[in-house]
């Protein structure tokens, strides 16, 4: 049987290239979304938030916003159409982005 937890993921845009990035448990930002921590309760998200405002007034990231999720089998995945495409690049050229390079999460755009 499969466990899903469900909560939400902080993330942002690298501003040195402009990467979508997932803040991580470790309080880094990583391309992968599987990295990405899945705040279940509030004091997590309050402490994801206060760490993503640091690194956006340290100008590391912009645009940093909560989006909500779920973790089964151990990977991260989007609940919103948008957020996927975010996580593995354009869905008409799997030729590029993170589907590409093989950072992508481990979940098609579309639902399934």
């Amino acid at each position: 049987m499969n466990e899903i937890e469900k909560g939400q993921v902080m993330t942002a845009n690298r501003l040195r290239d402009g990467e979508v990035v997932f803040l991580t448990r470790a309080g880094v930002w990583s391309e992968k979304i599987d990295d990405a921590v899945l705040a279940l309760e509030p004091q997590a998200k309050a402490a994801l938030e206060t760490r993503a405002l640091d690194d956006v007034k340290k100008t590391l990231v912009t645009g940093q916003y909560f989006f909500d999720a779920e973790r089964i089998n151990g990977r991260i995945r989007a609940n919103h159409f948008r957020e996927r495409v975010r996580t593995l690049g354009p869905s008409v050229r799997p030729d590029l982005g993170k589907q590409a390079n093989g950072t992508a999460g481990g979940f098609p755009v579309f639902k399934d």
